[in-house]
């Protein structure tokens, strides 16, 4: 039975998904996402539940130049999911 995940892996995948944000690539930051992700983003109103539309919400975000920091981390790990 494979290991699961760690607390500090939980925390690597914010650095992976801000390292692909500075890259303003759209595809890059699409990539991240899970084939059956779903993305609720903070400047639509509109859920993205395909990669298509991932990207093409990543497309206009990154014009803005964003980028993130974690002022605060609470990791919760589960059977196959993890939060921070």
């Amino acid at each position: 039975m494979p290991e699961g995940i760690t607390e500090d892996e939980v925390r690597g995948l914010f650095s992976l998904w801000n390292n692909a944000l500075a890259t303003l690539d759209p595809k890059k930051v699409a990539d991240r996402y899970s084939k059956t992700g779903v993305l609720l983003p903070t400047v639509s109103d509109t859920p993205r539940t395909d990669y298509a539309s991932i990207e093409d919400y990543f497309t206009n975000f990154l014009k803005h130049k964003p980028s993130g920091e974690i002022l605060e981390s609470h990791v919760t790990i589960g059977e196959n999911w993890c939060e921070d």
